[in-house]
């Protein structure tokens, strides 16, 4: 099955690009964002042309040990993020700004609430600091707010109908076909067109999804996607491959702005604090398409190669160490195995 999609608007003008990232061993170095900017310009360079709003959560604690998950980092950990900020705050204004006048920051006020309103500490208080164009903008929450929390916040200061959600241990791996899926996602649906309001992009455990059995074994899913699976035709004769996708996930993804908030965050109940969206609501929202209620997710995977093409890779962002670090530590480890097979000779 095909349908036939029209061109839009510039992408600039349809897409910003939510990058969020928080403490990590390999703080003060950049590596990570550095790869994730390297991978934009060698497999979708547009999207360093669009605005940029960075998300630098924070942790709750510190403590002996880092739980960075948790929210826990050590006393060193603490020191080298505030560093690390400072570090990739200039990285990304030397990706994104068009002069250099245009690195100039204005400074303003927000909150991020959660959970019942009738508990006033249920907000989080963070400086928004961005260029006088637009281009670039900065959140830095006061205490730590999660991924959901943190991808809300940067939702509501988009001016774009459209956001490309970014962690900052995902690169890109594989040529993203950016116009074509957003000329994808504004086509209105018809009868025979269903909606794309959210497109994933592959990773390792997703290839051949619509053969897994996180799809097979479920009679509902399996029927979806026999009737939904299909190439979108480009007004250019580009063809875009879509599998419909029964969760939604946080890795790097394409998302319409209004579906995102309307439907992941409907409500300052529908995400705590420090939550994941696809340890909440993708859990409830693939318990509803089990049971046939996928139209309203409008969730889908770009599936190029009928599933077989890789578009992401992980870098472990909560234990690479960087580059260096790694580097060292497998010289150490080539040392004690061979100082092992010596002795045991």
């Amino acid at each position: 099955m095909s349908t036939t999609i029209t061109s839009g608007q510039p992408i600039p003008s349809l897409l910003t690009v939510i990058i969020t990232t928080s403490p990590t061993p390999s703080a003060p170095s950049t590596e990570l964002v550095s790869a994730i900017l390297s991978s934009f310009r060698n497999h979708c360079a547009k999207l360093l042309l669009c605005r940029v709003v960075v998300v630098f959560d924070t942790y709750d604690r510190i403590a002996s040990h880092a739980r960075l998950k948790k929210g826990q980092v050590t006393t060193e950990g603490a020191k080298t993020f505030d560093l690390y900020k400072k570090n990739v705050t200039e990285l990304i204004l030397r990706e994104f700004a068009h002069h250099d006048n245009d690195r100039i920051l204005s400074y303003d006020q927000g909150e991020a609430e959660f959970g019942y309103s009738a508990v006033e500490s249920n907000f989080v208080p963070f400086t928004i600091s961005r260029t006088a164009d637009r281009q670039i903008t900065f959140v830095t929450p006061s205490k730590r707010l999660g991924f959901g929390l943190a991808v809300r916040s940067a939702l509501r200061l988009t001016e774009t109908p459209f956001v490309w959600v970014q962690q900052h241990d995902w690169p890109l791996v594989s040529d993203i076909p950016l116009e074509s899926l957003l000329n994808v996602m504004q086509t209105i649906e018809d009868d025979e067109r269903p909606p794309v309001e959210y497109i994933c992009l592959p990773s390792v455990r997703l290839l051949s999804y619509a053969e897994s059995a996180h799809v097979v074994r479920f009679p509902e899913l399996k029927g979806l996607t026999s009737y939904l699976k299909r190439e979108f035709i480009t007004e250019s004769g580009e063809s875009v491959p879509l599998t419909p996708m029964f969760f939604w996930h946080d890795k790097p993804h394409l998302a319409s702005t209004q579906h995102y908030l309307s439907r992941i965050f409907p409500s300052r109940l529908s995400m705590p604090r420090g939550a994941f969206i696809e340890d909440t609501v993708g859990q409830r929202a693939r318990n509803q398409m089990k049971r046939g209620d996928w139209l309203k997710w409008a969730t889908w995977l770009y599936y190029p190669e009928n599933g077989r093409r890789l578009c992401l890779r992980h870098l472990q962002g909560r234990t690479w160490e960087g580059s260096e670090k790694e580097s060292e530590k497998k010289a150490i480890w080539r040392v004690q195995s061979a100082k092992r097979e010596y002795e045991s000779s």
